[in-house]
C-alpha cells in the first residue's frame, strides 16, 4: 500500500519534470510530455490489480484454511471417539476369549475323564457280556434247568426241615 502511494506521488510530479528534456521540444507539441499514464493505468494500475488479486487469494486462503482447520479437529475428535471404543472392545473381547479358553480347558478336562469312565464301564461291560448273554442255550432247556434247579433246591428244604422222601 506504501509502495502505491509512493509511486502515484512520484508519477504525479513526473509529468511536470523536465530534467531529463535535453532541448527545448519542439513547436508541434502543445503541452508538456507526460507519458501514457492516464490510458491504462500504468504500473500503478498494475499494482493496483496485483494487489487486489492478493487480497482476494489471501482471504481465500484463510477461509479454505480455516474449513480445513475445522474439518481437521472434526476428524481427530472422531478418531479418538473411535479409537476409545475400538481399544474398549479390543479389551471385553480378549477378556471373553480368555474366558472362553478357560472354559473349553475345563470341558476338555471334563471329557477327558468322562470318555475314561466310559471306556472303563465298555471294558467291564465286555467282560460281564459273555456271562449275561445265551451260550448256546435256547429257552425251553434253560425253563428246564431252571424247573429242575427248584425242585432240587425244595428237595434240599425237606431235607433240612426232616421230612421223608418219600
Amino acid at each position: 500500500a506504501q509502495a502505491l502511494t509512493v509511486l502515484k506521488e512520484f508519477y504525479a510530479k513526473a509529468g511536470e519534470a523536465t530534467a531529463l528534456l535535453q532541448q527545448p521540444a519542439p513547436e508541434i507539441f502543445d503541452s508538456p510530455y507526460k507519458g501514457m499514464q492516464a490510458e491504462n493505468g500504468g504500473v500503478v494500475g498494475m499494482l493496483e490489480v496485483i494487489e487486489s488479486d492478493f487480497a482476494r487469494l489471501e482471504a481465500d486462503t484463510k477461509a479454505a484454511e480455516a474449513a480445513a482447520q475445522k474439518e481437521y479437529d472434526t476428524f481427530m475428535t472422531d478418531s479418538k471417539v473411535d479409537k476409545a471404543a475400538k481399544t474398549t472392545d479390543i479389551e471385553h473381547k480378549t477378556a471373553k476369549k480368555q474366558d472362553e479358553e478357560q472354559a473349553l480347558t475345563v470341558k476338555q478336562s471334563d471329557l477327558e475323564g468322562t470318555q475314561k469312565e466310559l471306556d472303563a464301564a465298555l471294558a467291564y461291560f465286555d467282560k460281564l457280556k459273555p456271562s449275561c448273554v445265551d451260550a448256546g442255550v435256547s429257552f425251553e432247556d434253560r425253563v428246564k434247568r431252571r424247573e429242575e434247579e427248584i425242585q432240587s433246591l425244595q428237595e434240599a428244604l425237606r431235607i433240612l426241615n426232616g421230612e421223608d422222601l418219600a
